[in-house]
């Protein structure tokens, strides 16, 4: 008892450290609007989802999900609507890591695309996924 009065402040921490790593898999591993890389395959396979990746064009021709079309996050507003026409359609957003395509997703949904996700994860992901990629 008297290690435990002493040390209230080493267990909290503990005991904080354990809930955070907990969290992922309570809340399913995936924020708001995002996907899993199986989920976004069974999108563009069932739902014909667009697949933008909002990665520089140096980082897409190095290695993007197949069948991507890009569009860099500073310019989405713009070329979005040109790109997909069709608001009701699934839209899948890609980036490397999962952290600017959560930033695609919200410019997505200002401009009416609600059913706009993110692949949690990014590229990496996606690899990890064993799922194919394109290069050039």
């Amino acid at each position: 008892m008297d290690f435990i009065l002493e040390n209230w402040v080493l267990i909290a921490v503990a005991v904080g450290s354990g809930l955070m790593l907990l969290w992922p898999a309570v809340t399913g591993g995936a924020g708001a609007g995002s996907v899993s890389p199986t989920d976004a395959v069974q999108l563009i396979n069932r739902d014909k989802a667009v697949v933008i990746d909002v990665c520089s064009p140096q980082e897409y021709a190095a290695g993007h999900v197949s069948g991507a079309r890009n569009i860099p996050l500073d310019q989405l507003e713009q070329q979005l609507p040109q790109a997909v026409k069709n608001k009701a359609l699934p839209v899948v957003m890609v980036c490397a890591s999962g952290v600017r395509s959560r930033r695609a997703v919200a410019i997505a949904r200002k401009l009416g695309y609600e059913k706009a996700v993110s692949l949690a994860g990014g590229l990496a992901a996606w690899r990890a996924a064993s799922l194919p990629v394109q290069k050039g």
